[in-house]
């Protein structure tokens, strides 16, 4: 009998205890409930209101000037301003709800990281707009250039574009991940490393591509200190007077026509030069 009574005692506390549990818990679930449900309904309108004010202030005119420009090239990459305000502040909105009922709740740790969160959205957002203006920048780069090359018919104007393009890019990407707040060090070295490489080879290819035009450069202007148009010379079996001196060619005038002659080819043979008389016959 005292064995009943022992566990009718500790049926009855029990059942006290979670009753006042039960008391103490039921209006913060009643209460956090109550909060979600006003709080979707003041999104719901709040979303509305500010849908209906982005409308009036011509908010898709400034998306189709964005989508005319063609920030991200010609892909199928569209950008609504609007639907891109509307999801930062729908999703700001309901992270400060989910706030709200983790306090009411008394759900500390929830509330500590979704507020985390919630400071954290200011810097992905202007990440975020680093990224376009850089996508920006290096298609209006990118089409100026290639049009100056076009304008100029210069050869290689896709190739010179697309990798000052893809340079600004890479720059700016870096740029956004910094602010928003990721360790870059890797990757900017990496970068740097490989930039630096493409520039040394760029640089050696195009010193030992061009090393026949700098040389005849050099040999032209050693040549105009020693020659002057209208001098009378022989080279070789061509005698006549020089017409013009380029920075590759000499141009002589003979009795059987005009000829032109490389530089290296005046520097490299002997070259008589007549004096100026006026008893000499002028056909040299």
């Amino acid at each position: 009998m005292e064995t009943l009574n022992n566990w009718k005692n500790l049926t009855i506390d029990s059942l006290s205890a979670m009753g006042k549990e039960i008391a103490v818990v039921l209006p913060k679930i009643i209460g956090a409930i109550t909060v979600l449900v006003l709080g979707w309904l003041v999104i719901k309108i709040a979303l509305f209101l500010l849908g209906k004010i982005l409308k009036l202030t011509k908010a898709n005119a400034l998306s189709e000037r964005i989508n005319d420009m063609d920030i991200f090239g010609k892909g199928d990459v569209k950008v609504d301003i609007i639907k891109i305000i509307l999801g930062f502040v729908k999703w700001g909105l309901v992270l400060v709800i989910f706030i709200v009922a983790a306090d009411i709740l008394n759900w500390k740790i929830i509330s500590t990281e979704i507020g985390n969160l919630l400071r954290y959205l200011p810097r992905f957002f202007s990440a975020l707009v680093l990224l376009m203006i850089g996508f920006y920048i290096g298609n209006l780069v990118k089409n100026t250039v290639k049009r100056l090359f076009d304008s100029l018919e210069l050869g290689g104007s896709n190739l010179v574009s697309n990798l000052l393009f893809y340079i600004i890019i890479v720059f700016m990407s870096i740029t956004a991940l910094n602010q928003a707040g990721v360790d870059t060090t890797i990757i900017t070295n990496n970068i740097t490393l490989i930039l630096a490489s493409f520039l040394l080879a760029f640089g050696l290819g195009l010193g030992l591509g061009s090393k026949d035009v700098i040389a005849d450069i050099l040999r032209s202007y050693y040549t105009r200190k020693i020659y002057a148009v209208g001098d009378k010379i022989t080279i070789g079996a061509d005698a006549g007077t020089i017409e013009a001196i380029d920075n590759n060619s000499l141009t002589l005038v003979t009795k059987a026509g005009k000829f032109i002659i490389p530089i290296k080819d005046v520097v490299a043979q002997k070259v008589e030069i007549k004096p100026q008389s006026p008893y000499l016959d002028k056909s040299g």
